[in-house]
């Protein structure tokens, strides 16, 4: 995910010896030298191992994807979001910010081996054949994916519009794999979807991509107008499943409902690298109540805003425990060798938490009815149980539902977000049958 660099860093190759011994004789201290000595001693040993990989493996093997394939078990090595973007990659990326692009519509990540599907993005091709979140992608096309990055996997999904792509899918504890056939498709991710709930305005943030901040703004001045400032009794903000994306769109919707304060603050190795985020005045919603949906699917720049709003109590924050991603990733690009994704801070909310393989933990917590066939296939591990992660300052393991019914009518979380924005009582345990008669105070 593309955020806003915190910091730029450059990379020397094939320095000569005389400039590595300068180098070394400019850091303090007789430990820092034998460090460094240390350092250029395992660079020495991996000089001597590629020369005999590339002279005595059994067949030729291509030095450009020896070298591509030592960079990306370095950067795996450390947590599961840092990686090497080739040139193609980094283009896609690029395209992929600005809202449009190819392929078949999931966020994914590498779980052992495997593709795992974080969540599929609305009406794309992936979420219409049934692609579900904690799907593990066993074989593309008939191709393991074992063995392979997650780029390779990635470039063996994407294809000519209209093509077919044929996933095989571990879903749960299902014990046959399933087989899922999906057209690829031009992808146009629509960031914000709006609609009225009688004297409720309803936005889903399906994304945080450059077109974010613009389509909330917009969305939110025609349901004012037809609702009506008077009729209106507040706003859902709907972040579930919703991966993240761009930090400055995160501040940008995070604005747009605080007045002022501190929105997130991003913590770097060294100390004199923290940046703090501010909100400016204006708030959209005109102080009207808000009520925030996040589950197991909600992640990084999505708890964000969660956690602003629930820090400064702009907002109740309702569903279950998102899903706990609380690093920056700054992407540097390598001139013409495509871009690094590398993590290079940690984000902190107004009050000095850190969400980091711990997630949002809601104000109300409502859970789902989850159908008998997804029982068990529905949990995230969230952060937490990716395989490297970062350690968290105070990490709790445990799944998350991500479930979110297609019916609104089904939807018990949504449910109870619209009974508090109306001041009715919520049974948080069966919000569908709550007595509506009783009142509740409306959330600030």
């Amino acid at each position: 995910m593309r955020k806003v660099p915190l910091l730029m860093i450059g990379m020397l190759v094939g320095a000569s010896a005389a400039t590595l011994v300068s180098q070394t004789q400019l850091l303090s201290g007789t430990s820092a030298v034998a460090a460094s000595a240390e350092t250029y001693r395992h660079l020495s040993l991996f000089g001597d191992i590629f020369e005999k990989v590339r002279t005595g493996y059994v067949e030729q093997p291509e030095e450009a994807k020896l070298v591509e394939a030592a960079i990306n078990g370095m950067l795996t090595s450390l947590d599961p979001h840092s990686s090497y973007l080739d040139p193609k990659s980094f283009r896609d990326m690029n395209v992929q910010t600005r809202g449009e692009f190819g392929g078949l519509g999931i966020e994914v990540t590498m779980e052992d081996g495997l593709v795992k599907v974080v969540t599929p993005i609305d009406e794309t091709p992936a979420a219409k054949a049934g692609v579900l979140p904690n799907d593990l992608i066993t074989h593309i096309d008939g191709e393991q994916v074992q063995g392979m990055t997650l780029n390779q996997a990635v470039d063996l999904m994407r294809g000519p519009v209209h093509s077919e792509v044929t996933l095989h899918i571990r879903r749960g504890g299902a014990v046959e794999p399933l087989e899922v056939k999906i057209v690829r498709d031009v992808i146009r991710v629509r960031a914000v979807r709006a609609r009225v709930e009688d004297d409720v305005a309803y936005l889903r943030l399906t994304t945080f991509n450059e077109q974010t901040f613009p389509n909330l703004r917009s969305s939110i001045q025609q349901m004012k107008a037809e609702i009506g400032p008077d009729r209106l009794k507040g706003y859902v903000i709907d972040l579930r499943n919703n991966a993240g994306g761009l930090l400055e769109q995160a501040i940008s919707v995070s604005d747009a409902f605080l007045e002022r304060g501190e929105i997130v603050s991003t913590r770097g190795r060294d100390a004199r690298d923290t940046q703090r985020r501010s909100a400016t005045p204006g708030d959209l919603a005109d102080g009207k109540p808000i009520v925030v949906l996040v589950n197991g699917g909600s992640a990084s720049a999505s708890e964000i805003v969660a956690g602003a709003l629930q820090d400064h109590e702009r907002a109740t924050i309702l569903g279950t425990r998102s899903f706990g991603k609380g690093s920056v990733q700054t992407i540097i690009p390598l001139g013409g060798n495509g871009a690094l994704r590398l993590t290079t801070a940690r984000y902190y909310t107004p009050s000095g938490t850190s969400i980091q393989a711990k997630g949002i933990v809601p104000d109300k917590v409502v859970e789902q009815r989850i159908p008998d066939d997804l029982l068990g296939r529905d949990q995230t591990q969230g952060e937490a149980g990716l395989r490297g992660h970062l350690a968290g300052e105070d990490e709790e393991a445990g799944g998350s539902s991500a479930y979110v019914p297609t019916d609104p009518t089904e939807d018990l979380q949504l449910i109870a977000a619209l009974q508090l924005l109306r001041g009715q009582l919520i049974d948080v345990a069966n919000p569908a049958e709550a007595d509506t008669d009783e009142r509740l105070p409306v959330p600030n």
